[in-house]
């Protein structure tokens, strides 16, 4: 069942008001769970959102959890992939050559590190090799396209009796991101870039660069931020 932002700025006002709440299921997914029952959204497997044309995301106001906002390659390597894992990598945990890193704007123990530019970002290594960089322009179509607009709701947690209980107490829709904005947000290491490839032989595999957030600073990415 899909409902309308009208719809949901009502129906939440009502669950704001239901004070604590207990989880509907335990671990890390069921505020995401609790939020949708009480909204009356049904759990389904379609990609499509189900507050019109915005995601929703339920958030512990005392959590800092890492989400992945999107991933994005195209025509971004500046270096063969197999040729910058066998240079720059290291071994896995499964003693193949990869390219496991979690980008910092500080070079690493490969002498990698994040360039940020006013129009592109880049993985640099301290040689001044290039070897993966993207557009901002390209990235904040990227984001935009993963994500049009955001209802993002917070809510304190609190466990009684080993249970997870629940107050619902903010909503937020967030939409729109420019090249610049991702610049500074980039450049504040809020969006944290993930390489995720490792050496398969003749190919080097890629299971494609994560660009990632904590989830308490998903507003500061967002040009838009309304209150609901």
């Amino acid at each position: 069942m899909k409902i309308s932002i009208e719809e949901f700025k009502e129906k939440f006002q009502k669950i704001k008001e239901m004070g604590y709440v207990p989880s509907q299921r335990k671990g890390p997914t069921g505020i995401g769970y609790t939020l949708e029952t009480l909204l009356g959204i049904s759990e389904n497997n379609d990609a499509s959102p189900d507050i019109e044309g915005a995601e929703l995301k339920a958030h512990r106001t005392k959590g800092s959890s890492l989400i992945t906002l999107f991933t994005f390659n195209n025509k971004a390597w500046k270096m063969p992939p197999l040729e910058a894992v066998k240079k720059y990598g290291s071994l896995d945990r499964d003693g193949r050559q990869g390219l496991y890193y979690t980008m910092s704007l500080k070079p690493n123990s490969a002498g990698l590190f994040l360039d940020v530019q006013k129009e592109t970002i880049a993985v640099r290594h301290i040689s001044g090799n290039i070897v993966v960089e993207w557009v901002l322009e390209k990235l904040a179509e990227r984001f935009v396209q993963k994500i049009p607009s955001l209802i993002f709701v917070s809510a304190f947690s609190e466990m009684r009796d080993n249970k997870e209980y629940f107050h619902f107490q903010r909503a937020q829709l967030m939409k729109d991101t420019t090249p610049e904005l991702l610049c500074n947000q980039f450049k504040s290491e809020n969006i944290l870039v993930d390489l995720r490839l490792h050496d398969k032989g003749t190919m080097a595999r890629n299971h494609g660069t994560g660009f990632r957030t904590y989830e308490d600073r998903l507003p500061q990415l967002f040009r838009v931020v309304i209150d609901l």
